[in-house]
């Protein structure tokens, strides 16, 4: 009784709403972020790295212990290094990703909005009735008043 109660359980959960809604936000996020880190790694930083002299941010590192070379030639202990500019291209692709969510979640939010304020948007007054319409009124109510 405990299995099929478990099962159906997790069936009730997996198969709500909101767990479909997150599951498919975050497979479009994931697609969404490889096309920003492509943006930011193919289009804007080589421009930017132009810029500051041809420096590609990813090799951007500090040797705080050089490599111990043998005599054969062999590395006898690895290089120690610190490398910031892996931090820095990290860095540039979460601030590129982060502003390009940030327009899309208000560009969404502006087009809700508008739609919001138009459904709300009270009914246009009827229009004011012509001269030809008053007088047929008019007429209306005194053919009314004499029960011909």
């Amino acid at each position: 009784m405990g299995k099929s109660t478990f099962l159906q359980d997790f069936k009730a959960f997996a198969m709500k709403g909101n767990v479909i809604d997150m599951a498919v936000g975050v497979v479009i996020g994931g697609a969404f972020g490889k096309i920003v880190s492509s943006l930011v790694a193919n289009v804007i930083m080589p421009p930017i790295g132009l810029l500051v002299g041809g420096v590609n941010f990813t090799d951007l590192k500090w040797v705080m212990k050089v490599a111990e070379i043998g005599a054969d030639g062999k590395e006898i202990a690895p290089a120690v290094s610190l490398d910031y500019g892996q931090f820095l291209q990290a860095t540039f692709d979460f601030l590129i990703i982060a502003f390009a969510i940030f327009l899309f979640i208000r560009l969404l939010t502006k087009l809700t909005t508008k739609k919001k304020e138009e459904a709300a948007a009270a009914p246009p007054a009827p229009p004011v009735p012509t001269k030809e319409e008053i007088l047929l009124t008019e007429i209306r109510d005194l053919l009314k008043e004499k029960k011909i």
